[in-house]
C-alpha cells in the first residue's frame, strides 16, 4: 500500500468516524427532547385507563365515570408475584398495581397492570379495576398484537364482558356462557380469549393475595 492510497483510507475512516459521531449526538439530542412528552403521554394513557376501569354504564349503555378516584402506583410484589408462579398462575405476570381512593380518602379498589404471555400474536397487556369487595369493575388494554378481524376483536368482545363481574374465576366458553363465571371466546380466537381472561384470573388472585390469602 502506497501513501498514496494510505492517506485515501485514514480520511475515509475519519469522515466514517464523524458521521457516526454526529449521527450519535443527533440521536442522543433526538432522545432527549422527546424524553419528556413520551413520558408524559404515557402517564396521560395510563391515567385514562386507571379511570376507565371503574367506569358504569348509564341508563344509555353510555360508560361514565360516577366516583372521583386518585391512584397511587405500586410496583408488584416479589413475594406475592412468587406465590402467584407456586399456585400455578404461570401465563400471566403481574406489572404494577395501583391503589384508587376516594375524595373521603377510602380505598374504592385496586388497578392491576398485568400481561399474558400466552397470547396468539405476543404479549397482552391490561388493567384490571377491582373494588374492595372485589368485584371486577372493568378491564382496560393497554396493549394487544393479535391477528386482525379475530383476537384483535378483543376491545369489542371480551372487554365488555369483563363490566360489573364477581366470580372466583372466570372460564372461556365456546357454546355461549350460560352461568356467571363463563366468558364467551372470540370467534376463532380461542387462545385470545383464554390469554385475556388468564390474566384477570390472574390480577383476581393477586388481590385476594394482598388481601391475606385466597378467596
Amino acid at each position: 500500500m502506497n501513501g498514496s492510497e494510505m492517506k485515501g483510507m485514514i480520511k475515509d475512516t475519519l469522515i466514517m468516524f464523524a458521521i457516526t459521531l454526529i449521527a450519535g449526538l443527533l440521536l442522543g439530542f433526538t432522545y432527549e427532547l422527546t424524553k419528556e412528552p413520551i413520558a408524559k403521554q404515557e402517564q396521560e394513557a395510563s391515567d385514562r385507563a386507571c379511570a376507565e376501569v371503574f367506569y358504569e354504564a348509564d341508563a344509555n349503555g353510555e360508560l361514565q365515570k360516577v366516583v372521583d378516584l386518585t391512584f397511587e402506583e405500586a410496583a408488584a410484589d416479589e413475594a406475592l408475584s412468587a406465590k402467584l408462579k407456586e399456585d400455578g398462575y404461570k401465563g400471566a405476570v403481574i406489572d404494577k398495581v395501583f391503589t384508587a381512593t376516594d375524595s373521603n380518602g377510602n380505598v374504592y379498589g385496586y388497578v392491576i397492570g398485568v400481561t399474558s404471555k400466552e397470547g396468539y400474536g405476543g404479549d397482552i397487556s391490561i388493567y384490571v379495576g377491582i373494588t374492595a369487595d372485589r368485584v371486577v369493575k372493568g378491564t382496560s388494554i393497554l396493549s394487544i398484537s393479535e391477528t386482525p378481524g379475530l383476537g384483535m376483536r378483543a376491545s369489542e368482545v371480551l372487554v365488555p364482558q369483563f363490566r360489573e363481574r364477581t366470580a372466583e374465576s372466570f372460564v372461556v366458553t365456546k357454546s355461549g356462557a350460560t352461568i356467571d363465571n363463563e366468558i364467551d371466546a372470540i370467534t376463532s380466537a380461542t387462545i385470545t380469549s383464554k390469554a385475556y381472561t388468564g390474566a384477570v384470573n390472574t390480577s383476581l388472585h393477586y388481590f385476594d393475595l394482598m388481601n391475606g390469602g385466597e378467596n
